[in-house]
């Protein structure tokens, strides 16, 4: 929970902290210390604030973070997707809550390199499901970089749904590793529509590597606001995008 409230905040003290949580400072403190020594945060005359790292945090911490845009980013792209479409699903906690509004469609094709958004999709009526093999990074349970290219290379589906690590101030769609930034390459190339998905946090996040530029795919379904520039070369390139 703190990891939320720093990444939708520049900084916090812990007294602040204190009082969004209901805690006390004590108890906030000792698990900024803990967070410190992690390497998630950073702590500075009485404030604190997230880490630039050069991979994301682990998933369940970011699985709390921005839940409801998340879940109005989904409710966007379910309404995108009809049944019975073909569908290349990334990795990430906003692929993952898209899978799960996916699940009530009927008779979908999945091919996706992520167990969690596999699972997502058990109890959806009459779908089919390929999985990406492969080592398996364990922290996120998925499968990135090679595996992801020579299996996503196989499908052409009619969408894609995929994030990023960030999106620079230019309109870089940013990640965090070459590994991320080949599979999600691989998965845009196999669609004939590629959806970003990316929540508000991701914005301004400028990192070491670069996929392409955000007009470069079909659709954007974000809850940030974008920079006039930005939306004017999406509006050039015929990029839909989607504010929730």
């Amino acid at each position: 929970m703190i990891i939320a409230l720093l990444s939708e905040n520049e900084a916090l003290s812990a007294a602040e902290l204190s009082e969004r949580l209901d805690v006390s400072v004590q108890t906030v403190r000792t698990d900024l210390r803990d967070l410190d020594e992690a390497a998630l945060v950073q702590r500075r005359n009485g404030r604190a604030w997230l880490r630039q790292q050069s991979e994301n945090i682990g998933y369940l911490p970011r699985e709390g973070i921005a839940r409801q845009e998340k879940q109005r980013i989904a409710l966007a792209v379910k309404g995108l997707i009809p049944d019975g479409a073909r569908v290349a699903l990334g990795t990430g906690t906003t692929v993952e809550t898209c899978a799960r509004f996916l699940s009530s469609h009927r008779d979908l094709f999945v091919a996706s390199n992520s167990i969690h958004a596999v699972c997502a999709l058990q109890q959806a009526p009459g779908v089919a499901v390929e999985l990406a093999g492969g080592t398996v990074r364990m922290r996120d349970l998925d499968m990135i970089g090679t595996a992801a290219l020579e299996f996503f290379a196989k499908y052409r589906v009619d969408f894609a749904v995929f994030s990023c690590g960030g999106l620079s101030e230019a309109g870089g769609v940013m990640d965090y590793n070459a590994e991320e930034v080949t599979a999600r390459k691989a998965i845009a190339a196999c669609a004939k529509t590629r959806i970003l998905v990316m929540d508000s946090t991701k914005k301004g996040l400028d990192l070491a590597f670069q996929m392409g530029q955000v007009w470069e795919v079909d659709v954007v379904v974000t809850g940030a606001k974008l920079s006039t520039s930005v939306m004017e070369s999406c509006a050039r390139q015929e990029c839909q995008v989607i504010q929730v």
